[in-house]
């Protein structure tokens, strides 16, 4: 089974205004409300590619209400916890201005909540993927996905980090499978500028001396790489397309990569799912579906 977990999700209110002007009224040209946070948009792709998921996490308020019936709505099944203090946050983003965005802050978990959700884990077993993904609210202690890891040692579960700073770094002793920092990510854990793909391998090295086994580095139109445990790394030019939409491209990445890797079990395969997932997904309105990926996959060489 594939478990995702989003421990502050939110509803993503995307919004296209024309020449936006601070300080005044401005009115929206369209408007979408979708669910949102990194692990549900894990969740989304996993289903449009064939592959069931669980999604975890926790949610509050009217808005965490709405969040669970658009899931539910959306065929993926629904494992958030309610929590009482706060609502789930809304996220406003500007399609228009590019990395426009204002996030809410979301709930206030408290500890018998978050026991909760450890709880549910108790169920994991030998051959289940879990992928713990994005932010954690303020009142979740920053080393949660470190918790999670060392309760779930020795399982065999197979676990993907896509995670920042200290709350990456507090996993990689645990060996998680596969992280999945971005170029901006990755030149902020190590306090370096990366012009190009062949100057981030040494640091996605650097991850795997400190623990990880995979890491997949996702570089917008630069392509990606892939710093892998058997030993290679591969390398893809970002696929030709127009951009339509760049929001979740990094998990729909992801979430292709893991659907390659589940499929056939040979990372040149799942690298190449990953990048043709991603750009897919750049390339549309919402996510990629099965067949967008398809069709987009012949054109992803590993360099």
């Amino acid at each position: 089974m594939i478990y995702t977990i989003t421990c502050n999700p939110s509803l993503d209110y995307l919004v296209s205004v024309d020449n936006f002007t601070p300080g005044l009224t401005n009115r929206t040209r369209s408007e979408v409300l979708l669910p949102g946070g990194k692990g549900i948009n894990v969740s989304t792709v996993l289903q449009h590619l064939g592959l069931e998921s669980t999604a975890l996490g926790f949610v509050a308020g009217f808005t965490g209400q709405e969040l669970a019936r658009r899931l539910e709505m959306a065929g993926i099944q629904n494992g958030f916890i309610p929590v009482k203090e706060g609502y789930t946050r809304i996220n406003v983003k500007l399609r228009d201005i590019e990395g426009t965005e204002i996030n809410g802050r979301g709930p206030v978990i408290c500890p018998e909540e978050a026991t909760l959700l450890f709880e549910q884990l108790e169920g994991l077993r030998k051959g289940d993927v879990l992928f713990l993904c994005g932010s954690i609210p303020d009142s979740l202690p920053d080393n949660m996905y470190q918790q999670i890891m060392e309760r779930l040692t020795g399982r065999e579960v197979r676990i993907i980090v896509d995670a920042t700073k200290d709350l990456l770094l507090h996993t990689l002793p645990f060996h998680p499978f596969l992280v999945k920092p971005n170029r901006q990510e990755l030149e902020e854990l190590f306090q370096v500028s990366l012009e190009n793909r062949r100057a981030v391998i040494p640091y996605g090295q650097k991850l795997l001396a400190q623990g990880a086994r995979n890491v997949l580095i996702s570089m917008a139109g630069e392509g990606a790489v892939l710093v892998a445990a058997d030993g290679r790394v591969y390398e893809a030019a970002a696929p030709a397309g127009n951009l339509v939409n760049s929001v979740g491209a990094g998990d729909a990445m992801l979430a292709g990569f893991m659907a390659g890797y589940l499929e056939r079990g040979e990372y040149g395969h799942a690298f190449r799912m990953g990048v043709a997932t991603g750009s897919a997904s750049a390339f549309s309105e919402g996510f990629a579906t099965r067949q967008e990926v398809e069709a987009l996959y012949p054109q992803v060489s590993c360099l």
